[in-house]
């Protein structure tokens, strides 16, 4: 079914590929989902990028690609229900593609191919035929000094909102992954827009203390609600206004173990439509009191290497 699909989503990008989005929560029309159809076996401690996965190689827990498939291809189930065109990457063979978020992002009509972790340069070669498909005036390549994923990044109409790491150590954190030189470029690729950065948390050893990415603290959704966790972020003042940019009758405030476990990470398709974790019974009957259709799926196995739902997409264009 899978390349039956691809064969059809190849011929749209090749026809209709106009990057278009201006915000997390307007319509989905096209995403690229990630892979686990062959996630290569358990990682060594030392080439595990984040410390929630540490904790599960060692704990013997680490997630088996089966499992991780199974979880993908529920959500690719319930992207194509809401008739979005799903993408998927080349599969490279014992490689791990889940997380396409990371390896580049959509800001308005230009794709901005993300500096990621040296190591992980293959899975951008996985999604060339989209880039290839973009009109090269919307291809956006930073300079090599401008490291960036696109966890951290999230268009917000007239706003980017960015996070980061402001430390003099950071080259010690291999956790960070988005620097200031990457904030300014990015402020000077969109002048008309608000560039607001983040300095988060970060932490190689303690997933409890670590914000990977700032979707792993926070996440805007339609109805002008978010998702926020306090101490994701290093200074309060920042967390503040996010806080009273949403107000904070409109913040869902989730705990360091609902942190931990990813409560962030959820994906919209619409503004009243999220992608969420099965398991996450307090977040789930709280979007439903606010009248968001919940489409719950299970996710916990990819929770494992410390993404979620939005890790795992990068929407191509929104309506």
């Amino acid at each position: 079914m899978n390349e039956t699909f691809n064969q059809t989503i190849d011929s749209y990008l090749y026809t209709m590929m106009k990057i278009h989005v201006s915000n997390e929560v307007n319509t989905l029309e096209a995403v690229v989902l990630g892979s686990a159809h062959s996630n290569g076996p358990t990682p060594s401690l030392e080439d595990a990028y984040d410390p929630k996965s540490r904790e599960h190689i060692k704990a013997g827990t680490y997630p088996k690609v089966e499992d991780m498939h199974v979880e993908m291809e529920a959500v690719a189930g319930v992207l194509e229900k809401h008739n979005v065109i799903v993408y998927r990457p080349e599969i490279i063979e014992d490689y791990n593609q889940i997380f396409s978020r990371d390896i580049a992002f959509a800001i308005d009509d230009k794709m901005i191919k993300a500096n990621i972790l040296p190591e992980r340069d293959r899975e951008f070669q996985a999604v060339k035929q989209i880039w290839n498909q973009v009109d090269s005036e919307s291809q956006i390549i930073l300079p090599e000094e401008c490291h960036v994923e696109g966890g951290d990044v999230m268009p917000w109409n007239d706003h980017i909102f960015i996070g980061t790491y402001r430390g003099s150590n950071y080259p010690d954190y291999i956790t960070a992954r988005t620097n200031m030189e990457a904030v300014n470029a990015l402020q000077d690729l969109f002048p008309q827009k608000i560039v607001k950065s983040f300095n988060l948390r970060k932490s190689n050893s303690v997933a409890r203390d670590n914000a990977l990415h700032l979707d792993c603290c926070f996440q805007p959704l339609g109805k002008g609600k978010a998702i926020i966790h306090k101490e994701g972020f290093l200074q309060d003042e920042e967390y503040q206004w996010l806080v009273d940019f949403f107000g904070k009758e409109n913040c869902f405030h989730i705990s360091k173990d609902e942190m931990y476990r990813m409560f962030s990470n959820v994906f919209s398709i619409s503004p009243e439509v999220v992608i969420s974790e099965q398991s996450f019974t307090r977040l789930n009957d709280w979007l439903r009191s606010e009248g968001f259709m919940v489409e719950e799926v299970p996710y916990n196995e990819i929770a494992k290497q410390e993404g979620l739902l939005r890790c795992s997409t990068m929407p191509l264009i929104r309506a």
